[in-house]
């Protein structure tokens, strides 16, 4: 999807690393890699035709030994020093692995765990089921949220078995580590060609050594797979249907399974979510006027707090001192920090940081990005620039290959779900189109990355052609994935029920933002199973 935030629930994980995760938000296909509905027969190339039986679970085939796989659960801890699987231990979470395969086409070749965790059910006289976790990214970790899930679903929350699980390649899963030199891969062009030229370089150098040291993988690194091991974890927790929640790019990987699994899900929620059509290597393409009227309102924000942080007395003389920043940024790179650990920000970096920090307007978030913009104005007047803990775990995971996993993977899903346009002269044109417009945001949506050098993904990106009666939750100043996508979503999905929350520059609402009306809609739906009679609307 667009920009995809990892949401965070564990206090051990909750970091700035793991937010930038974030983005956030799917050439060739063979009909015989989408699930039948169920009790519909299908026939894999080589195999015999396989049916389901009534929990939807294929018998017979290939497929029976994944969906019938008897699950090992036990602690979550893996190390003493392990303060996450600590965590979830205390909480009563139990932890396995479940294997799949790497190719749905040859599913007696190799295999690959995806590392699941779950909480279960306490009132089980009144159980509805299991409900599956995806905190977005793509890429992001939900292994450790069940004991947040089930604090922000209150009464209901204990009628679920609550079950969180980190995708195929991420996380505690079979791992990918391309051994980049970089965390983070989504930058800005910077302000001319010269900066456009560097991310070509970078984009080129980091696909070249991905296929280098991970081709075998590559190609099985999707969202279709990943629904596919999602329909696989329901058939080995012997559920006929499972209930979802998803975040961000985690409303793409939901709206991917109703479409490849239709009858096989109970209730779901897409919360920040992206129409299909929006989801692609280019996910900030289209975002640029929310992003600028966010840091617009972030701003106005600041000028109130002048006195704090010295940015500027009125909005636009706060916006003037970022693009001073900018512009001394671009003639030479600001140094960040003291020795051992220095870090050189220039115009190609600024605009991902900004972009970082304007999805939540709560006022701990516009004081952690004030914060980081003063830490850049003195810098860019060649003063001593220390950066907060916080800054500079962001700083080091962008600026370097400290969490190299953690970009691979993102970058594996995004590229092999949907073919990128190859040619960077194409990138260069609509930078240049948009560039005195949005002089800030312009060059980081449209520019160029890894997947305009990725091999071409071997299915086509899924489409919309099932209903499916979901709830969809969206602010209407949402950075990331816009309103408007949510919209579109809604569109394509006529049974579903869209809760809007007004007048909040926010990314991921539910039980994330702290607005009683949409966490009260969305329990209730959870609790009940019955969606709105019509599209409900909360305030910020």
């Amino acid at each position: 999807m667009r920009y995809a935030e990892k949401i965070t629930h564990s206090p051990a994980a909750r970091t700035t690393a793991a937010a930038l995760l974030a983005l956030a938000l799917g050439l060739t296909a063979s009909p015989a890699l989408a699930a039948p509905p169920t009790g519909v027969a299908t026939k894999t190339p080589g195999t015999h035709p396989t049916a389901t039986n009534t929990a939807g679970t294929q018998v017979g085939g290939p497929l029976d030994r994944y969906y019938n796989q008897r699950l090992a659960w036990g602690s979550c801890r893996e190390s003493p020093d392990d303060t996450v699987g600590g965590d979830l231990d205390k909480a009563g979470v139990q932890c396995a692995d479940v294997t799949v395969p790497l190719d749905y086409v040859a599913p007696r070749g190799r295999t690959i765990t995806v590392a699941i965790s779950r909480l279960k059910a306490t009132d089980t006289r009144h159980r509805i089921g299991a409900i599956l976790l995806n905190n977005g990214g793509p890429g992001g970790t939900a292994l450790e949220s069940p004991p947040y899930a089930r604090e922000v679903m209150k009464e209901v929350g204990s009628r679920y078995d609550i079950i969180g699980f980190d995708p195929r390649f991420v996380g505690r899963s079979t791992p990918l580590d391309c051994g980049w030199p970089v965390s983070f891969t989504w930058f800005s062009a910077g302000a001319g060609r010269a900066g456009f030229d560097r991310q070509v370089a970078l984009s080129k150098g980091l696909a070249e050594k991905c296929r280098a040291t991970n081709a075998s993988v590559l190609p099985h690194v999707t969202t279709r797979n990943t629904a596919r091991d999602m329909d696989v974890i329901r058939g080995a927790l012997g559920e006929r249907k499972i209930s979802y929640l998803g975040y961000s790019y985690g409303t793409y990987l939901g709206t991917v399974y109703t479409q490849m699994f239709p009858g096989r899900y109970d209730r779901m929620v897409l919360d920040g979510a992206v129409a299909p059509g929006d989801y692609g290597p280019r996910l900030l393409k289209g975002t640029v006027g929310e992003n600028d009227r966010a840091l617009a309102a972030w701003a106005a924000w600041a000028a109130d707090h002048h006195a704090a942080y010295g940015l500027g007395r009125t909005r636009a003389a706060v916006l003037a001192t970022i693009d001073r920043v900018m512009a001394r940024a671009a003639r030479a790179p600001l140094t960040i920090g003291t020795a051992p650990e220095v870090f050189r920000v220039d115009d190609t970096h600024i605009p991902m940081f900004l972009f970082m920090g304007i999805a939540d307007d709560t006022d701990r978030a516009r004081a952690s990005l004030a914060e980081q913009v003063s830490v850049l104005a003195e810098a860019a007047k060649g003063r001593p620039a220390p950066p907060s803990p916080e800054f500079k775990e962001m700083l080091r995971f962008a600026l370097s290959g400290a969490d190299s996993p953690t970009g691979s993977a993102q970058m594996a899903i995004i590229c092999g779900d949907v073919p990128a346009q190859r040619d960077p002269e194409l990138y260069w044109r609509d930078i240049e189109r948009i560039r005195a417009a949005h002089p800030v945001f312009g060059p980081l949506t449209e520019n160029i990355g890894p997947c305009a050098f990725w091999s071409a993904p071997r299915e086509n990106p899924t489409r919309v052609r099932h209903d499916a009666p979901a709830l969809i939750v969206a602010a209407t100043g949402d950075p990331r994935t816009t309103y408007r996508s949510s919209v579109t979503l809604h569109d394509q999905l006529p049974s579903s029920r869209l809760l809007t929350l007004k007048g909040a520059n926010r990314h991921a609402v539910y039980g994330e933002y702290g607005n009683a009306c949409v966490d009260t809609k969305v329990n209730r739906y959870l609790a009940t199973g019955r969606l709105p009679g019509k599209d409900e609307v909360c305030v910020k």
